[in-house]
């Protein structure tokens, strides 16, 4: 079961709006704020999401787009298994460190 985008990226977004509390949801909206004497509004919390999603998809582009091709993963480990080499001294070690090293994750 996948989830919606308003329930993957809603609690950074109230995060960003200074929600303390939790929520509940319908996959779509809030229904409940827990103990929130100020919360956002659905439209400001859903403005919020838009926003989240695109920070998270531009960074996710990014990242995919920097790691070797699934085949050539797997022929960098035959090889580097082949010469003894798995450990951080193979090729695929080093080309995965170094799209880690170039792209790291956002902190929250």
């Amino acid at each position: 079961m996948s989830l919606t985008i308003f329930e993957e990226f809603v609690g950074e977004a109230a995060r960003n709006l200074g929600v303390k509390q939790g929520f509940s949801n319908d996959k779509t909206k809030v229904t409940d704020w827990l103990d929130n004497e100020n919360p956002p509004t659905n439209a400001k919390l859903n403005e919020e999401v838009t926003k989240v999603k695109a920070q998270s998809d531009a960074i996710q582009y990014q990242r995919d787009r920097q790691y070797p091709e699934l085949g050539e993963q797997l022929d960098m480990l035959f090889h580097d298994m082949t010469a003894g080499k798995g450990t951080k001294d193979g090729e695929w070690y080093k080309a995965i460190a170094k799209v880690k090293a170039d792209n790291p994750k956002p902190k929250e």
